[in-house]
């Protein structure tokens, strides 16, 4: 097995796909989608076009989807939510289809869609995450991040080392055979400094402040428990994530 964490969807080869992709956006897309499958949505369809999304929803009964659009960490008018974990709710979301349309996560599964095995990872669901690849073995692993606009997030980065450092521990493959480049290396020594102080680190994270300056204070806290969710997003067709059973 080679792991390669990619900061952002824009850093992913372009000439090749992997045999296990693994999107993340823990402020909040991955987060959000892991939740809301959790809590009994049929499935989750992402969008990175907020048009799209709005057209292709327009197709089901109301009373079985939900519209859930982000832009900037606020929600978009015309939705029924944003992009908070929170809201996703067993009374809300028990049978309907949840499309989501948010700044950068469903940007990243997009990127990856055409890997036969496209995963949504997150704190939350690590270990769910952890536990399929090291039951399925995939030969090559991307773990892309999904920044903010095109750079760096340091708390999507961290989850990448989180998943490789639970990878490692788990799969007894040396890491110098094991990573596949330098920023899964990189990635690993973040998750290893700050693993005990997450939230801490979701303040100093420029995204983190940002979701602060808007009130989202219980989002961070909860986007920031490891292994609270025993559950794994997996896609079904391309852009469609559904409960792995």
């Amino acid at each position: 097995m080679k792991l390669f964490v990619y900061h952002t969807p824009e850093l992913t080869p372009t000439d090749s796909v992997p045999d296990c992709a693994i999107a993340i956006d823990v402020l909040r897309a991955t987060t959000t989608i892991a939740t809301a499958l959790h809590a009994g949505a049929e499935a989750v369809q992402a969008f990175s076009d907020m048009e799209k999304l709005m057209q292709v929803s327009e197709e089901w009964p109301a009373e079985k989807r939900l519209r859930a659009g982000e832009r900037g960490g606020a929600k978009v008018a015309g939705c029924d939510l944003g992009n908070s974990p929170l809201d996703c709710t067993p009374e809300l979301m028990q049978g309907r289809r949840l499309f989501i349309s948010t700044t950068n996560g469903t940007r990243a599964l997009q990127c990856v869609q055409a890997a036969p095995t496209v995963l949504a990872g997150a704190f939350i669901n690590r270990q769910a995450v952890v536990q399929y690849v090291l039951t399925q073995k995939p030969e090559t692993v991307w773990l892309v991040g999904s920044g903010w606009e095109g750079s760096y997030s340091l708390e999507d980065t961290a989850c990448a080392g989180a998943i490789a450092h639970s990878l490692l521990s788990g799969s007894n493959i040396p890491l110098d055979e094991l990573a596949g480049n330098d920023e899964v290396i990189a990635a690993i020594a973040l998750f290893s400094q700050w693993q005990d102080k997450l939230l801490d680190l979701f303040h100093y994270a420029s995204h983190g402040k940002r979701l602060l300056r808007l009130n989202c204070h219980e989002d961070l806290k909860y986007c920031s428990k490891p292994d609270i969710l025993d559950v794994l997003p997996i896609q079904r067709e391309p852009g469609v994530l559904v409960k792995n059973s």
